[in-house]
């Protein structure tokens, strides 16, 4: 299966044009750029009406009307075979996602670490919006990713650990086990300045 994955396009969606051709799209958070109701539905416009045979997307920290949403709910509003992850996962083609979306409320409330507890083992691609600690997630000299989310993923190792949210460290990293992509748009100027990535799941 090839796998094209993006992040972070902060309501700039619209403006990314000529996608690479994949079987499978995946956006891992900051959808919008101030999290209001209107701006989440013409990204969902946008995204279902994407040429590709698959779809998902989780909410980023700025995706905050999405925030204690009923998943279900926001399910009905996309079309079929395009999928909402929010603390849940889905089959495609025996391949196993799960997504964990990333809102600071979650975090200083400690339901962020408790969700991480519960990506199950068999989790073959892993989105998160939050990077893992010391893994593309510099910005300033400072590291702003997750240690619990880090000692999840070198427990279950799943294939693949796709995300975002720190503009400054877009790229790639293999440690052999898992291939970890945080896959930015923009930069941190807010600017487009970022291709997204494309995997072949094998």
């Amino acid at each position: 299966m090839r796998i094209l994955h993006l992040s972070d396009t902060h309501n700039l969606h619209r403006e990314l044009k000529n996608l690479p051709k994949a079987d499978l799209i995946i956006h891992s958070g900051d959808i919008s750029s101030s999290g209001e109701g209107n701006e989440v539905m013409d990204f969902i416009d946008w995204f279902t009406h994407l040429d590709y045979m698959y779809k998902i997307f989780i909410a980023g920290n700025h995706d905050f009307c999405l925030e204690e949403k009923d998943r279900e709910i926001i399910q009905e509003f996309l079309h079929k075979n395009c999928y909402y992850l929010d603390k849940s996962g889905v089959e495609i083609e025996n391949i196993h996602f799960w997504g964990l979306p990333f809102f600071f409320s979650d975090d200083i409330s400690g339901m962020y670490d408790k969700s991480i507890k519960q990506i199950p083992f068999n989790t073959d691609i892993l989105i998160t919006h939050r990077p893992p600690f010391q893994i593309l997630d510099i910005a300033g000299k400072i590291n702003y990713g997750c240690t619990n989310l880090l000692k999840k993923v070198i427990d279950i190792k799943p294939k693949y650990h796709l995300f975002g949210h720190i503009h400054d460290s877009y790229g790639i990293f293999d440690n052999k086990t898992t291939i970890f992509a945080n896959s930015s748009i923009v930069n941190d100027d807010y600017k487009i300045s970022n291709h997204p990535f494309v995997f072949e799941y094998l």
